[in-house]
């Protein structure tokens, strides 16, 4: 009989590790890297209809509100994964929720299934950020203002997969593989933001090479 892998152990011939001893759960912690783009550009585009739609909101005001919505991304991005995703704590809890949130990512970085995150993480999340934002500008606002923080956090997700899984031919694509993989191999403290390091210039937190990178 086949014993089955604990989670944390290397999954033999593979890049991955189990996440929880439960098959469903483990199941619904994988994703392949598309399943966000079809469930999410949907749920963009009927935001930004509903903008124009509904509200009647001006061409450029939506404009307005979508840009402002991906810059806003871009800083929760750097928040999360440098305060929550690097949260650790040495007691056996803390430990199990840091490898949980981000941990595992650094342990396996190029487990495919485990690059972008799940909707039953990313659903919550939404309706949370989404709930803020129409309690801090009204729902007229926060239908655009959603639409651009997604398309950040799609941009996002899916530079993550791109620089752990392909060699980038063009230089910003070269740039952030390499801003990345410096965190990974060389400064976990620095180089929290994925799809941009402009939070990193402004918290100065850049990623210092100081080890192999790839």
């Amino acid at each position: 009989m086949t014993t089955k892998t604990m989670p944390g152990e290397p999954i033999e011939g593979t890049n991955s590790t189990r996440m929880f001893n439960s098959d469903l759960i483990e199941w619904f912690s994988r994703i392949h890297p598309a399943t966000i783009f079809v469930a999410w550009l949907p749920v963009i585009a009927w935001a930004l209809f509903r903008s124009r739609a509904h509200y009647a909101l001006p061409f450029f005001s939506i404009a307005g509100y979508v840009a402002i919505g991906t810059l806003t991304w871009t800083l929760a991005e750097y928040v999360l994964h440098r305060w929550i995703f690097h949260w650790t704590n040495e007691t056996k809890t803390g430990k199990r929720i840091h490898f949980l949130l981000h941990g595992v990512h650094h342990d396996f970085p190029n487990d495919k299934d485990r690059l972008v995150m799940p909707l039953p993480t990313s659903v919550p999340l939404a309706a949370i950020f989404y709930g803020l934002f129409a309690l801090a500008m009204g729902h007229a606002a926060a239908h655009p203002f959603f639409a651009g923080f997604a398309l950040g956090y799609l941009a996002y997700d899916g530079t993550h997969y791109y620089v752990h899984h392909f060699r980038p031919t063009t230089r910003i694509g070269k740039y952030l593989r390499k801003h990345h993989m410096i965190h990974h191999h060389a400064d976990s403290e620095g180089g929290f933001g994925v799809s941009s390091p402009l939070w990193d210039l402004v918290f100065n937190t850049m990623p210092k090479k100081r080890g192999k990178e790839a």
